[in-house]
Parts: C-alpha cells; structure tokens; sequence
C-alpha cells in the first residue's frame, strides 16, 4: 500500500512538472509582452536586461501614444469588419455545405468532401500569387473587400470538415419526422439542424475571426492606403520607425490586439469545448 501511494504521488508529482513546464513555456512570452508594454521604450535596452520593470519604472505613456492616435481606432475598425464579416459567411456556407456532406451522402458528396480535405494541405502562401493576380482582375487590391473573399475562402474546408462530423450525429429520426410533416429541406436545415448544431457553427467561428484577425502577409500584400490597413499591418509599421523598433508601442498595441480575442475566448468557452468534443463520438 505505502509503495502504491509513493508512486501515485511520484506520477502526480512529474505531471504537476510537466503542466508547470508546459504553463511556463506558453505564459512567459505574454508576461514579457505585457511587462514590456508597461515601461518606457527606451528602458528595453537598459544593462543589466530586467523581465519585469521596477514597481517605480511602471508607466502607461505607451497605451497613451496608441489610444491617442486617431489610426489606431480606425485600423480596429477594419479589422472588425474583415473579421465579423468573414465569420459571417464562412458560417453560413461551411454550415450549408455540412448540411448536405452530412445528411445526404452520395457518390459526389463523397468526392466535393474529398477535394475539401485535399484543400487543407496546400500552404496558404503559396498560393498568394494567383491570388493576387485573381484580386487585380476583380479590382479588390487596396479594398477591405480585397481581404474577406480570400479569407472565407481560406477557413471553409476547416469549417465544413469541423460541422460536418457534428451534422453527422444529429438523429436520423428528427429528420425523418420533420419529412413526414412535409419539411422542405431548406426548413430542415433552418429549424433543425442549424440550431442543433450551433455549437460546432460557434467553436470553428472563434478559430476563423483568429484566422482573419490576426494575418498578415495576404493583407500587406493587398492593402497599400493607411486608412484601410489592419491591426496586424498596423502593428508592424512601428518597426523601424525614427531609425529603431518602438517596442513599448509594438507590446501596447498588441496587447490591446489581444483584448477582443480574449473576451470572446472567454465569452464562447462553452460553445467552444461543446464543438470540439461533440462531433467526435458517433452515435
């Protein structure tokens, strides 16, 4: 019995290492990001290098410069728009097409779900030229509408693999009852299964605003006019600027990037964990 308790308590001990490690690995990079945005710009360079700043050193004069630059307001705005509107219709058609991969398999079904899967190996980037190209003819480059075509485009495959194993578990017999009534399928897929399915729909949207939120190179590529610029592009004009990165204003800036993402996390957790953990049991 003592043997027993010792090695429960040598497996509780290396997992509480290992979760600490782990904790270690994934906080201190935010810590130092927030602790740097608290201090003047040129406190970073001070010798002997401190991970946190004096309680006297603590200033707020970065957040000041970034909430007094009118750019700033306008730039989350454009990212608002992208990233709303991107989940938008990437919820709306991943969902549809769920709908129909899910509850109506065929042999065509089956090869559109293939070519899905196909999509979601190839790299992002290297499709940035055709893109590009494709954005030119539409006339799109330099528009906030140049971004959010691509970007839904980018997070459907992801989306419509996600719902569609949560689509595959809805009860065959709801639908069966609903037919008999005389459901259209459009009814169907509006009263029944879009709201049964809502928390799948909810789980992949947090992944698909952090898509469109958070990238960079198709929209540096894209948007050239300050006033349509994003967050991310917005963050990276402060390097170099005045001959040196203004790295107190880079963490200010990303750390208030970070809020929306952060209260929204918080906000669907539960329609989160239901997502990633509902479509994957069958039956």
């Amino acid at each position: 019995m003592k043997r027993l308790r010792l090695s429960r308590l040598r497996g509780a001990l290396v997992r509480y290492v290992l979760l600490g490690a782990a904790t270690a690995v994934f906080t201190l990079p935010m810590l130092y990001m927030i602790s740097t945005s608290l201090r003047p710009n040129g406190a970073l360079y001070e010798y002997p290098p401190r991970f946190f700043p004096r309680i006297e050193a603590l200033t707020l004069e970065n957040y000041d410069y970034i909430l007094h630059q009118s750019k700033f307001y306008l730039n989350f705005l454009n990212s608002v728009l992208v990233s709303v509107s991107t989940v938008a219709l990437a919820a709306a058609i991943a969902s549809a097409m769920a709908f129909v991969l899910g509850k109506f398999p065929s042999r065509g079904t089956r090869l559109l779900f293939a070519f899905i899967i196909v999509t979601m190996i190839i790299p992002g980037t290297t499709m940035i030229v055709p893109q590009f190209e494709l954005a030119t003819r539409l006339s799109l480059v330099n528009r906030l509408w140049g971004l959010i075509p691509f970007y839904v485009a980018w997070v459907i495959p992801f989306s419509t693999f996600m719902i569609k194993g949560f689509m595959e578990n809805i009860p065959g017999e709801i639908m069966d009852a609903a037919w008999m009534d005389g459901a259209s399928v459009l009814k169907v897929y509006f009263r029944i299964a879009l709201p049964l399915a809502s928390p799948a729909i909810a789980s992949v949207s947090i992944f698909n605003f952090l898509t469109a939120w958070e990238e960079y190179p198709w929209a540096n590529t894209v948007i050239n006019d300050n006033s349509r610029r994003t967050l991310p592009i917005a963050i990276a004009g402060f390097f170099g600027q005045h001959q040196f990165t203004q790295w107190g204003y880079v963490f200010a800036m990303s750390v208030l990037t970070l809020i929306p993402v952060v209260l929204i996390f918080i906000l669907c957790q539960r329609f989160f964990v239901q997502g990633l953990t509902a479509g994957s049991v069958k039956g």
